[in-house]
């Protein structure tokens, strides 16, 4: 594995900021470049206007038709948490405003692929469609929705994804990366595009007076749905999606939200109470994407629509259990990459610029995790294929910051005219078919297209720290603020430290994770490392280490105590 090299953070004074808070904190808001007080502002007050997304007005119109005139909509999802999210807020908001002849369609991924194709318009034929809207994809189905057209349906496609050069020719898009949307947040993920979408539905049926003898849905009720499904797709929490975030978990905080977030947070054994975004990313967000990944995301849509805490606790219960299934395939498979690794002699000084890897007995539902375990394991764009039937094999991208995956594979297309078969995605992930023949001209191709558009510095890899912490600073207080302080994720990092530190005591947990006790000037504080190289760790001759690590908030039978989430553990001299 190449070093990992932690760097502090400049650091930035903003005198504008007159929070009451620590001025550990304040320092840790100016890095982030929140420089005034009203940017930590979470209100929906201060959301961005629907009006400034490009397609609005198309969009609301084609619905407002179809309402009147009792058209059935039928509406396409992806097969991940984002398109599951995205699904069910669509067709609650639908019936809450007033729509009846609704109906969703999320096909198995592995008979029908990504996005709206041909097929898959065939399949929303047979449930009667007559307007179709797509969530969380659409923007990359050129033949899907000219099939589509073809057939006399209606499209609306509302998607976040990076469009091409060519767009499909439907009657209406929401897309806030489409050229000429003026949308200031380019980070809306799926499921935030289909509920600002509802939102100017809602005030468009108000212009036609369609609530003058009835109140209009109170739609921030579904912003529970809305936080799960930004937070699980790993878009970038800018200001308006943590507003977003913070709305949604403040909602599920105060128990007010789908008893199918419900569950899910009861078979992960979350307090729901004190549940943070880190929460819904690692622990709501990968049993939701089980359902997609080994079964049918039809069911996860269904968990999310439920009203009935029995259904939706069995429901919890059988995709918990889908996602130990999924650890244990994932587990299998980065091992066998692994493997393929070691005799590609692959070592420090011989990285790629890009791995890719393919076996032909690999799962279509995980390889996107095991591009996710290689990056994190080498820190290169990684690229794990699998097969696809006739001939094509498909793979899962994960990237690394700096490195626009989608960007490098729009090169790799027109590099190469016809390798790529199709693909789609965005900054940190993206997928792909090629035929099996092309495998090795692919990983070449990305290969020199990388190195010819980055610089070689974006490889090394680099945690950005906030400092060292004093023993003082280990305390319930701080560490309570600093969580609460959110919601943190992608581009809005929590904060991270690093310092030296005694190793009073050391067991593994689980097999695979290391508890300690560490002391600075004498105090001593719980710390925990998951997931240690099983070669170095436990070492009982160790009595010096270096950390990176996240102050946390521990809490067992009710007592909150300190406790680091140590992401990087050297031995200190």
């Amino acid at each position: 594995m190449p070093a990992i090299t932690i760097k502090n953070r400049t650091l930035v004074e903003s005198p504008l900021l007159t929070l009451n808070c620590s001025p550990l904190l304040k320092k840790i808001y100016a890095s982030r470049g929140i420089l005034f007080d009203n940017e930590l502002d979470t209100s929906t007050k201060r959301l961005l206007p629907y009006t400034q997304l490009k397609g609005m007005e198309s969009a609301c119109q084609l619905l407002y038709q179809a309402l009147i005139e009792s058209q059935r909509i039928i509406v396409v999802g992806d097969f991940d948490a984002d398109g599951a999210t995205s699904t069910a807020l669509s067709i609650l908001a639908l019936r809450e405003l007033g729509f009846s002849n609704v109906d969703y369609l999320i096909p198995n991924r592995f008979d029908y692929g990504y996005g709206l194709s041909p097929d898959i318009v065939d399949l929303a034929i047979a449930k009667g469609a007559q307007l179709l809207m797509t969530v969380d994809n659409g923007i990359a189905s050129i033949s899907g929705v000219a099939y589509a057209k073809e057939k006399g349906l209606r499209v609306l496609v509302t998607d976040h994804h990076l469009p091409g050069e060519q767009i499909p020719n439907a009657d209406a898009i929401v897309n806030p990366n489409q050229a000429g949307c003026d949308f200031p947040s380019k980070h809306l993920a799926g499921v935030g595009v289909a509920f600002y979408v509802m939102l100017g539905l809602r005030a468009y049926l108000s212009n036609k007076h369609y609530f003058a003898d009835k109140k209009p849905p109170n739609l921030a009720s579904l912003l529970d749905i809305v936080a799960l499904g930004t937070v699980a797709d790993v878009v970038k929490l800018d200001a308006n999606n943590r507003i977003l975030v913070q709305q949604g978990l403040a909602r599920i905080r105060a128990g007010v939200c789908r008893v199918g977030i419900s569950a899910l947070i009861g078979v992960a054994k979350r307090n729901q109470g004190q549940l943070v975004a880190s929460d819904l990313g690692f622990s709501l967000g990968p049993r939701l994407n089980a359902a997609g990944r080994l079964d049918e995301m039809s069911h996860g849509v269904e968990l999310l629509l439920c009203h009935r805490g029995e259904q939706a606790n069995m429901l919890a219960n059988e995709f918990d259990a889908l996602n130990q299934s999924r650890r244990e395939i994932e587990q299998g498979m980065q091992d066998e990459a692994l493997k393929t690794l070691a005799h590609l002699t692959v070592n420090e000084n011989n990285i790629p610029f890009a791995i890719c890897l393919f076996e032909a007995d690999w799962h279509q539902g995980v390889i996107g995790l095991v591009a996710s375990r290689i990056k994190e394991r080498y820190y290169r764009p990684t690229f794990a294929f699998a097969k696809a039937g006739e001939g094509e094999i498909k793979a899962s991208a994960r990237s690394i910051p700096g490195v626009h995956i989608r960007d490098m594979l729009d090169l790799v297309d027109k590099a190469i005219p016809n390798l790529l078969l199709k693909f789609g995605g965005h900054a940190m992930a993206a997928g792909l078919s090629i035929k099996e023949a092309d495998f090795t001209l692919f990983s070449q191709t990305i290969n020199k297209v990388i190195e010819d558009h980055i610089d070689a510095d974006l490889l090394n890899n680099v945690l950005l720290s906030d400092g060292q912490l004093s023993a003082a600073q280990f305390n319930l207080q701080q560490a309570i603020e600093l969580r609460d302080a959110g919601p943190w994720g992608q581009g809005f990092p929590a904060p991270l430290f690093d310092g030296h530190f005694k190793l009073q005591q050391q067991r593994l947990v689980a097999g695979k994770h290391l508890k300690m006790v560490l002391e600075l000037d004498g105090h001593a504080i719980d710390a925990i490392a998951f997931n240690v190289d099983l070669d170095v760790w436990p070492n009982a001759m160790i009595k010096k280490v270096y950390c990176a690590y996240r102050l946390d908030v521990n809490e067992f039978r009710g007592e909150k105590t300190v406790q680091l989430l140590v992401e990087l553990l050297q031995v200190a001299s």
